[in-house]
């Protein structure tokens, strides 16, 4: 386990703690954006990594949106 997967893991859970939709999105966003150069550089293994992070964060986004108000 590397320390962007710590960091990942420690924002992914206070996301979802504090049931914030857009800064989950904003996070997946910025996740891809950063993935873009790694991509241009050759370095597979962290940018896939981000893409993965990212699809975490849009899922979490969608979990949320679909979880009633009254079970917030």
């Amino acid at each position: 386990m590397k320390i962007q997967d710590l960091i990942f893991g420690i924002v992914f859970l206070l996301i979802t703690w504090k049931r914030n939709t857009k800064l989950a999105v904003l996070a997946g966003l910025s996740c891809l954006l950063l993935a873009m150069p790694l991509f241009k550089f050759w370095v597979f293994f962290t940018a896939e990594r981000l893409v993965r992070y990212a699809a975490g964060f849009f899922l979490i986004t969608i979990i949320l949106f679909l979880i009633p108000e009254r079970w917030k």
